[in-house]
């Protein structure tokens, strides 16, 4: 279903962020339903922003809706956990000390452990025969790996010139490797060759990096194809996906799709024809204005995520 609302000139509340638009009709709707509710309750402010810090393309975007879910129809915020789930960080321990390994010793011993379906030979065999430029191009994908393993490491981009929601970032993209000049250059110059949603596109291998992002859904995909153009093959099978690029492709799409049917018919009251959810709609609860306002912010948001436009990742490069 793609939607085509009237947009409004005036930029989103904060609390729009992750959604990267104008505000719509719908958009302002929801704001007049906070509005009616002020002052909000300390409960409902913090169930709202974890509908702020929401992203579709999460690796269990799935189970973190279901939860917000959960939190709308208790009242209150479940307790977070401060840990990643052991599956993703058993991929990005693993990745750090294979790429690690490789950069000091690119013809020693290849270490056993994999990342996903992927296994530590196949990985390091994309790349191919080792070159100053391409340890120093894994090496940043290991800076990439250390910063999520260690938030004390903070990653340097080379392309992306914003920070995580579009703000400006502390400093120009890759001033950091002004010693590195020649290296970032390649880097930057060195393009894949893919499609979005079907379309004929490319992205350059520095962006590639910059945003292979620990907790995405395809991680492990997006790593190996990143790891085949260091190798010298920029024409990969499967699409880059990365954020909102090839957001199509997830396999979390129909069951985010069900979840924000269900939210629709929720606050709207409105029959829905679609794949609804029946458990989703009892763990709501019975439909107060406050939760209403809250089912319609995480459905808007889903929504906006899984029909973003394309149009920007067919130009930024």
């Amino acid at each position: 279903m793609n939607e085509s609302p009237e947009t409004n000139e005036e930029a989103c509340r904060p609390c729009w962020q992750n959604c990267g638009v104008e505000a719509d009709a719908e958009i302002l709707a929801i704001d007049t339903m906070e509005d009616a509710l002020t002052p909000v309750d300390e409960h409902t402010t913090r169930i709202r922003e974890l509908i702020t810090r929401f992203e579709s393309c999460y690796h269990e975007a799935d189970k973190e809706a279901e939860s917000i879910i959960e939190a709308i129809g208790a009242g209150r915020c479940p307790e977070q956990p401060h840990t990643r789930p052991p599956g993703r960080q058993r991929e990005l321990e693993n990745s750090r000390a294979i790429l690690s390994q490789w950069c000091e010793d690119p013809g020693g011993r290849r270490p056993n452990p994999d990342v996903g379906a992927f296994p530590a030979d196949e990985l390091l065999s994309s790349i191919g025969q080792a070159t100053p430029l391409k340890i120093w191009q894994v090496r940043r994908i290991v800076d990439k790996v250390d910063s999520a393993l260690d938030p004390g490491q903070p990653y340097h981009n080379m392309a992306l010139d914003v920070g995580g929601y579009g703000e400006p970032a502390s400093q120009p993209a890759g001033e950091y490797y002004r010693d590195d000049a020649t290296f970032l250059e390649r880097t930057r110059e060195t393009f894949i060759h893919d499609t979005v949603e079907g379309r004929p596109a490319r992205i350059s291998l520095a962006l590639a990096i910059d945003l292979l992002m620990p907790c995405h859904w395809d991680f492990a995909g997006g790593l190996v194809i990143i790891l085949k153009a260091i190798g010298g093959d920029l024409h990969p099978k499967q699409p880059f996906a990365c954020c909102s690029r090839n957001m199509n492709l997830s396999p979390l799409c129909p069951r985010l799709k069900a979840i924000s049917n269900t939210l629709r018919l929720f606050w709207k009251g409105q029959e829905q024809s679609e794949d609804i959810d029946c458990k989703i709609l009892a763990a709501l609860g019975t439909a107060t204005p406050a939760r209403r306002w809250l089912a319609a912010s995480l459905d808007k948001t889903i929504r906006l995520q899984l029909q973003s436009t394309s149009d920007c990742w067919l130009k930024f490069c």
